[in-house]
């Protein structure tokens, strides 16, 4: 259908270490929940806050760069569209709405790291950048962010094939 549009962007916490796994055809996936933050008055001018709890899948190189470099409580920013599953259950019929990532980037800052090394950066349109350097008295990293060029990953969907060049960044 032209003219529609499937876009999420998440900035949020991740609320679990990511477990990576692999499918049949060897693809690796990660399945993970990230938590966002909102906050409003209510009728009483009180704030209230309010998290919201949302499902990721992230597939393929950036699923083992999820895994590999960011944890639990780690800030992430998701870009990505929305699915929605269904299964059946004990006889009743669930339904799950998940962000399918076609774009992750770690947000942390190295001073907010505590003990490890993690990279600041992410998948981006115009590759990964490993700008790390431990601090005096941290380990380095075990192993060295493998770099990611767009053709690396290729289109999470085959609409996508034609390209983002009218995306700004």
């Amino acid at each position: 259908m032209a003219g529609s549009m499937n876009k999420v962007i998440l900035i949020g916490r991740l609320g679990q270490d990511p477990k990576l796994a692999y499918l049949p055809s060897g693809q690796a996936v990660v399945n993970a929940r990230i938590a966002t933050d909102e906050s409003y008055k209510d009728q009483s001018g009180q704030r209230v806050d309010r998290t919201e709890w949302h499902n990721i899948t992230v597939y393929g190189k950036q699923a083992e760069f999820v895994a590999n470099y960011l944890h639990k409580g780690s800030l992430i920013m998701i870009e990505g569209s929305l699915r929605t599953r269904n299964y059946e259950k004990e006889g009743q019929k669930h339904y799950v709405t998940e962000v399918i990532a076609q774009r992750v980037q770690g947000l942390d800052s190295r001073r907010d790291n505590q003990g490890d090394a993690t990279p600041q950066q992410g998948y981006q349109n115009q590759g990964y950048q490993n700008q790390q350097q431990p601090r005096g008295g941290q380990r380095p990293a075990p192993q060295q962010a493998p770099q990611y060029q767009d053709d690396d990953l290729g289109p999470a969907f085959p609409s996508e094939a034609g390209g983002m060049d009218d995306v700004p960044f």
